[in-house]
């Protein structure tokens, strides 16, 4: 490759990084004068490379949309990023049905990346241990995704096709409030216009989305994430448990998370002294109540549960068997 025609994919780099470079920043980036940055940029400008100049005092050279994708410079750093993201995504199930998509994406990278480049990559994988298996979880549909993500933005009404867990298949009006990812999985929270609530719908159960005429208006201060993970911590499930913990919300967050629990401060009942500190009321509710001893064992806080009396005898039943293991060891 001649020098001038390093420099001028040098000069594509430098655009493609954003904004607006002035014809003296450019220069002195690549080592020549102001009138070869000009004829550098005629020349990409004659590949048909979309660059506007633009004038007065802050002006210089930027790179505009075009109907053709200019051809993309990484450096050996962002490559590796790039890469990286692609497998991440693939292995923790936040890409769309359109799989193919991020292999050939991460093949033509791949393709080209330096050697010593690709060797550190092989390194990193080699020495890299995921806690999911790839594939595990069902992904979106890529137009799915698309026209729900346009939708929420232009505040638009969508219907969907909706098949729930149980097998059963409706069309639903939707207010889009926003798309959340959560453990590997895609949502998207908004009002269900029939049912007049909000709800949940995971996107891998959506079969195909259509924008409606019309807008809508979204509640103020709505936070889809929050939406989602209240939305989690109060489905229905077989159990649902009470207990009063002493602590504080930042000590309990990290063994029970939103998603897990909703958390708020209460009063000490008669028997509690008020100026030991906070007492927290737990709300939850499982499928499985065997988890929960040894995570309210973990907290090494005061706790007391108010329902339900299964959990107190397993409760009990722990630390029966935990005592046992002690005086025979």
């Amino acid at each position: 490759m001649s020098r001038p025609t390093g420099r001028v994919l040098i000069l594509l780099e430098l655009l493609q990084s954003g904004g607006t470079r002035t014809v003296a920043e450019l220069a002195d980036r690549l080592g020549v004068e102001g009138r070869t940055v000009r004829r550098y940029v005629d020349q990409l400008i004659d590949l048909d490379v979309p660059v506007e100049s633009v004038r007065g005092r802050y002006g210089g050279y930027r790179l505009a949309p075009g109907y053709r994708l200019p051809p993309l410079m990484f450096s050996d750093d962002e490559a590796l990023a790039v890469l990286l993201g692609l497998i991440a995504g693939r292995r923790s199930g936040l890409t769309t049905t359109e799989r193919t998509a991020g292999e050939t994406a991460s093949a033509k990278i791949r393709r080209v990346l330096p050697g010593h480049i690709a060797r550190r990559l092989d390194t990193l994988l080699e020495a890299l241990a995921f806690t999911d298996r790839p594939g595990d979880l069902d992904a979106p549909d890529a137009e799915v995704l698309l026209t729900l993500a346009d939708a929420v933005r232009h505040h638009r009404p969508v219907s969907i096709r909706y098949t729930d867990r149980g097998g059963r298949r409706s069309e639903r009006t939707l207010h889009p409030y926003g798309i959340v990812a959560h453990s590997g999985r895609w949502y998207v929270t908004g009002r269900d216009a029939r049912a007049g609530e909000d709800r949940t719908f995971r996107l891998d159960r959506v079969a195909d989305a259509r924008t409606l005429p019309g807008s809508f208006e979204a509640p103020v201060g709505t936070d889809p994430a929050q939406r989602v993970l209240s939305g989690f911590a109060t489905a229905g499930y077989r159990h649902e448990v009470t207990l009063r913990i002493h602590g504080t919300v930042e000590q309990l967050r990290g063994h029970l998370p939103a998603s897990v629990a909703r958390l708020e401060e209460c009063a000490p009942v008669a028997g509690e002294d008020a100026a030991s500190g906070r007492w927290l009321r737990v709300e939850l509710r499982a499928e499985r109540l065997d988890w929960l001893p040894p995570l309210l064992a973990s907290l090494n806080r005061p706790f007391v549960i108010e329902r339900p009396g299964e959990l107190r005898d397993l409760v009990v039943a722990l630390a029966d068997r935990l005592a046992s293991h002690a005086r025979q060891a």
